[in-house]
């Protein structure tokens, strides 16, 4: 199991702060792939991603028990 957390709008597009993903393992690619399949308008290729509050690389494998958290881009004057 995943645990998935979403910030701003991007909890405004899920309609849900987290989100719980029945899998043991996944790629961030994949990952992303099946967030997007779930909820298509989700800008998740824009959003900054985090495994366990480390910032992660597309190499990087989501594992059972790893909370992972997509945190949109930020603007501001």
């Amino acid at each position: 199991m995943i645990k998935v957390l979403f910030f701003a709008e991007l909890e405004e597009i899920v309609g849900s702060r987290e989100l719980t993903i029945e899998k043991e393992e996944m790629t961030v690619p994949k990952l992303k792939e099946f967030l997007k399949e779930q909820f298509p308008t989700l800008p998740v290729d824009r959003a900054m991603m985090a495994i366990n509050e480390e910032y992660v690389e597309e190499t990087d494998i989501v594992k059972a028990n790893d909370i992972v958290a997509f945190i949109p881009p930020v603007s501001g004057g």
